[in-house]
């Protein structure tokens, strides 16, 4: 394929591709999207809605799919980044991938607004280059991150391995990241936000877990100015001893350093913040009720259930033999139990953002009903697509409908009652 102009048939929009595309190991550089007018409308929209939706699943995916998954990672968000600075690009992801904010499904919580209840989970923006970008396909949030104090090159390649046949992904990525210096110039620069971001804070890997409050205190104070809320990162799997911070005296003496911080930052900024913690799906019924406790009483805002998961039960592809976290379909039972044992231990007070292995409406909905305020996906979107976004938001609303409900916040924690 050569550099084109690709003009769809009977309406305003253009395609540009940025780069010649010379077999599927180089891959598709930049789609560039932008319109020239905004009167696609109606059927001739949803026309152009199916095009697109066809376009990734038929051209873009199995292009993707046959480069390594970490180039294809860089290639995509690379992309975005690169798309949104020419004119007209970001109408036009609106146009082509956004979700219409709508009553039922727009949601307050912490004095935040929500467009949508869907976000996107940390991981695939490590260091908030794509944040315009991700904001325009649908999103109701999106988390950046997980980002260090220091910038570090994470674990040896390959590090990221698709499992197809399960739809699922495993990570060791480490971490990688650019440091929170880098990322506080990003979103400083950013002169709108469509929805809200979410910084999402871990420790360096060398960095011993007797320091790792210093750690955590750093990524805030840096970047306190430029997130709507924060996500304390102490459950992924590929930072050696990181989930020791879930335990014992570990974990209330780092979430007591967290609140301190994030208190003295909005002294100085004048606005106070929500903070969350992720938590990790390997736990037992104990560590599970001691986490949540202590989460409880250090008055932090709210629970992100759940990371990654080291087991690998129920896999078929051969790569469920490399280490590190899965993510995807065979996550999505285990987060939604942990959900609804949290917000059971909770009695429903602390907010929970769900999240691993949403892949359709009903798989959020079942989260929702099992107690969570929020939800996030990450893995859907790779093996989806953008469209994945609308429809999870039309079945939503059917959901909703069905079962008589005229808002969100009513089917939370419906499970339970």
């Amino acid at each position: 394929m050569k550099d084109c102009l690709y003009i769809v048939k009977d309406s305003h929009w253009k395609c540009h591709a940025g780069q010649a595309l010379e077999g599927a190991e180089q891959g598709v550089k930049n789609f560039l999207f932008y319109a020239e007018s905004d009167k696609l409308v109606g059927r001739e929209q949803k026309a152009w809605r199916g095009r697109m939706d066809v376009l990734y699943r038929n051209v873009g995916k199995p292009i993707f799919f046959k480069m390594d998954p970490e180039k294809a990672h860089h290639l995509v968000v690379d992309g975005l980044a690169k798309s949104m600075a020419l004119p007209g690009a970001e109408a036009a992801m609106r146009t082509m991938y956004g979700v219409r904010e709508t009553s039922d499904l727009a949601v307050d919580l912490w004095g935040i607004h929500f467009p949508t209840p869907v976000g996107l989970a940390a991981g695939l923006d490590k260091n908030a280059k794509a944040v315009r970008g991700f904001s325009s396909i649908g999103f109701g949030f999106m988390e950046v991150g997980t980002v260090t104090p220091k910038g570090q090159s994470g674990n040896e390649l390959p590090r990221l391995f698709r499992l197809p046949e399960d739809e699922a992904l495993i990570n060791r990525m480490g971490f990688n990241n650019e440091g929170a210096a880098a990322m506080a110039g990003r979103l400083k620069q950013l002169q709108e936000r469509r929805i809200p971001i979410a910084v999402n804070i871990g420790k360096n890997k060398t960095t011993p877990n007797e320091e790792a409050n210093r750690d955590y205190e750093t990524c805030i104070r840096e970047l306190y100015p430029y997130g709507d809320f924060f996500v304390v990162n102490i459950s992924s799997p590929n930072t050696p001893d990181l989930r020791s911070l879930q335990h014992g005296s570990e974990l209330s003496s780092l979430l007591e350093a967290v609140k301190q911080e994030m208190g003295r930052q909005a002294e100085v900024y004048g606005t106070s913040k929500p903070v969350l913690v992720k938590i990790a799906p390997d736990v037992s019924q104990d560590e599970l009720e001691f986490m949540v406790d202590t989460i409880s009483r250090s008055g932090v805002s709210g629970i992100i259930a759940s990371n990654t998961t080291l087991s690998r039960e129920g896999l078929s592809h051969p790569n469920a033999k490399e280490t590190g976290g899965l993510s995807g379909k065979p996550l999505k039972e285990r987060s939604t139990e942990i959900i609804s044992l949290i917000y059971q231990q909770t009695e429903g007070k602390l907010p929970i953002i769900g999240s691993g292995g949403i892949f359709t409406a009903e798989d959020a909905y079942d989260k929702i009903k099992a107690g969570a305020s929020l939800v996030e996906i990450y893995t859907a979107l790779i093996y989806e697509g953008p469209e994945v976004n609308r429809r999870l938001h039309a079945g939503l609303q059917q959901l909703l409908k069905r079962d008589g409900y005229t808002h969100i916040s009513e089917a939370v924690g419906a499970k339970h009652r």
